[in-house]
């Protein structure tokens, strides 16, 4: 038998060497658990991170805001709001006075009160006959559930340019006249004075008079005085007995709120 040839075997051995580091290059990447783990991990880090996002903005942009639960006479009342934009979208109760003649008050007045906010955009909504301490109550859990929405709101600095509108605060106190409202007795109007961006001082210049309009005036408006520089807003509790005197003093106190920069 003829010995192979030496050039053959060296083709022979090189040709082994080639085809196994071919193979070894072939299979290392699948063999490299650092890629696989990076792939798996950093959608999920992204994920979580979305995820904490959307609830950090969810409150700060909007959404359903629920105010505190009041009591009232007839049972407890409390106010969910839907906020997008800077605008209430909706307004619902979510307690309510119920049973016996409380349903029927209930079921007149929650919708009209529901309505009023949507299109007035504020707490200073009239309150609905024959459902005085349910529309109270309805009027505070909604000025409640306001404020959390504005405390929630990222837009919170805008509300300093206002400022210099009622002046400074190391500025003069101003005062400042709000429309005259009328009401079934006679006008009302009120003067308040501002200072530092609060309400120092609250008088009516016109409220109704004659006959029994006298004492009612007398009864309600210094309550109403107190209760206004109190508040520093129109979100006060009528007086009793003078209910139409109370409305109308709030309503020209809101003119007069709005003109010195809310």
């Amino acid at each position: 038998m003829r010995k192979s040839h030496p050039v053959r075997r060296v083709v022979l051995a090189t040709a082994a060497t080639v085809s196994g580091v071919v193979l070894m290059l072939s299979l290392k990447p699948s063999s490299d658990p650092t890629s696989a783990q990076a792939g798996g991990t950093i959608p999920q880090q992204t994920a979580a991170a979305q995820e904490s996002a959307q609830g950090g903005t969810g409150a700060a942009a909007g959404g359903a805001v629920t105010g505190d639960v009041v009591q009232t006479q007839y049972g407890p009342v409390q106010v969910r709001i839907t906020v997008s934009g800077n605008k209430i979208m909706k307004a619902e109760a979510v307690q309510a006075p119920k049973g016996g003649e409380s349903d029927q008050k209930t079921a007149l007045s929650v919708p009209k009160l529901n309505q009023a906010v949507v299109a007035k955009q504020s707490p200073q909504i009239d309150t609905v006959s024959g459902a005085t301490y349910t529309s109270e109550g309805y009027k505070k859990s909604l000025q409640s559930a306001i404020d959390k929405a504005n405390a929630a709101a990222p837009a919170q600095p805008s509300a300093q340019p206002s400022q210099p509108a009622g002046g400074s605060a190391g500025a003069a106190a101003k005062t400042v006249t709000g429309a005259v409202s009328q009401t079934q007795y006679g006008p009302v109007q009120v003067r308040i004075t501002v200072s530092g961006g609060k309400v120092t001082k609250a008088e009516a210049v016109q409220a109704p008079k004659g006959g029994t309009s006298d004492q009612k005036t007398a009864l309600s408006i210094p309550k109403l005085n107190q209760e206004a520089v109190a508040s520093g807003s129109a979100d006060i509790d009528s007086v009793s007995g003078a209910t139409y005197t109370s409305e109308g003093y709030k309503k020209s106190l809101q003119s007069a709120l709005d003109q010195a920069g809310g």
